[in-house]
């Protein structure tokens, strides 16, 4: 069966999560997806500061095996371009000459500097999408030229303010979640545009601010600001309109559940199964504002209840009498999901086993089409798997010409840094060795590197 995005072909010059994630996605979809990264400026996922490799492994080529790296880059075929230099910007303008999405993720300035903005880029392909994703949009606005990271632009969308306990210092919702909601959205956005492009020809400028996805995500709190000038307050785990909600001990060690009552059924429903029908005629409980002002007294009556049970055991029982509910899963927990397994949402890959690498689970898509058998077609790529097939086959170079991208390290197989033996910041923040300590004879001899 054909995939929905066979014949298209993405350049992917991107790094770490929000982009690399979405272009893995298109993998999966079916296109040709080549990752762009320098010789010397690796994506910060293949771990080239932090040895250690999968099972502790340390020898060899580990940034090619890093699990992180695999999951967002998963499908893809690697090139490498020093563009920082215009040997590797004229091998990019030819890709682009070839390909139908450009996908992105430097600050503004580093595209302006090296004359690829869509302005450029369009008059070489006029019908090119590219999309350019950034902490705070391309604009002339005092933050434009802003780096982003996450924990950065969760306080200037607002979340930090609504994240957190009462009296506690603003927190952070969890790891990067505004890298995800870029994912959604580019994907939408790239779907969107190639429609576009096949009804008109014409190509389009897909240009993401990541803040404004977070502040699009606390809306209800701008509205409630805009119609009565309140200030939204950091409640922990609790709902600002019902009660009890929250998270509460089981009798394992650190393992919690999350209950939910937002309406008089499920109160009655939970009072019951807690075997506690005199909560229903207390005076502090007899309806859902009361609740919210006493939800510290009703916290403990349902400690008290939660901590003789198994967090999956009491999911089930509540869920079946219709009480939302849910056991907080970690990471162990979540990769052994029996239901995240029957939906897809996790996938085996066999790695290749020429690289060394052996089965990884890798966290699919949230969600399905029905038309379309989609799977992860295959594990990360190696740093330039893709050099010499897409260099010779893709732009008709020749052999020679080839060679003295190598040669010029405009392109190359193995990280500068390791063949120049440089140092590199390491793990507790001192200085690495790397090189000989951490590429072993054994590879250096398989790609005929004399020692």
């Amino acid at each position: 069966m054909k995939l929905p995005l066979e014949g298209v072909r993405v350049l992917d010059s991107t790094y770490v999560v929000a982009m690399p994630y979405t272009c893995g996605i298109l993998a999966d979809l079916g296109a040709d997806v080549i990752k762009i990264e320098g010789p010397a400026h690796l994506d910060g996922t293949r771990g080239l500061s932090l040895p250690e490799g999968p099972d502790g492994n340390s020898s060899g080529d580990y940034w090619n095996k890093k699990a992180g790296f695999t999951t967002m880059n998963r499908g893809k075929r690697s090139l490498t371009l020093d563009m920082g230099r215009q040997e590797g910007r004229d091998l990019f303008i030819e890709m682009l000459k070839v390909s139908d999405v450009v996908v992105e993720n430097f600050t503004p300035r580093v595209m302006k500097k090296w004359n690829l903005t869509y302005d450029d880029i369009k008059k070489i392909k006029p019908d090119i999408i590219m999309v350019s994703n950034t902490g705070y949009g391309h604009s002339d606005g005092p933050y434009a030229t802003y780096p982003g990271q996450a924990t950065t632009m969760e306080a200037t969308h607002g979340t930090a303010s609504v994240t957190g306990y009462p009296d506690e210092l603003p927190g952070k919702a969890g790891r990067s979640y505004v890298d995800f909601l870029a994912s959604w959205h580019a994907l939408f956005a790239i779907a969107s545009a190639l429609r576009y492009r096949n009804r008109t020809g014409k190509g389009q400028w897909v240009d993401i601010g990541m803040y404004q996805l977070g502040v699009s995500f606390i809306s209800e709190y701008i509205m409630d600001w805009i119609s009565n000038t309140r200030l939204p307050s950091r409640i922990g785990n609790r709902h600002p309109q019902y009660a009890p909600q929250g998270c509460y001990p089981t009798n394992e060690d650190d393992r919690w559940i999350t209950i939910s009552a937002i309406n008089e059924k499920q109160w009655a429903n939970l009072c019951d199964f807690m075997n506690r029908k005199d909560l229903l005629n207390d005076p502090r409980f007899l309806n859902n504002e009361l609740r919210i002002i006493n939800h510290d007294q009703i916290d403990e009556i349902i400690t008290q209840f939660t901590k003789d049970y198994e967090r999956f055991e009491l999911t089930e029982k509540l869920q079946q009498l219709g009480i939302p509910s849910g056991p907080v899963l970690d990471v162990r927990d979540s990769s052994i999901s029996k239901h995240h397994w029957d939906r897809g949402f996790l996938e085996r890959v066999d790695g290749p086993k020429e690289r060394g690498i052996g089965p990884r689970v890798l966290i699919a898509r949230p969600w399905h089409l029905n038309k379309s058998n989609i799977k992860i077609k295959g594990y990360g790529p190696a740093l330039g798997d893709g050099n010499d097939d897409i260099l010779s086959n893709l732009l008709a170079k020749s052999n020679s010409f080839i060679q003295n991208m190598h040669d010029m390290d405009i392109v190359n197989e193995i990280p500068t840094q390791i063949r120049e033996g440089r140092t590199s910041t390491g793990r507790e923040g001192g200085t690495q060795t790397l090189g000989n300590g951490w590429f072993d004879k054994e590879y250096k001899k398989n790609l005929g590197i004399e020692e």
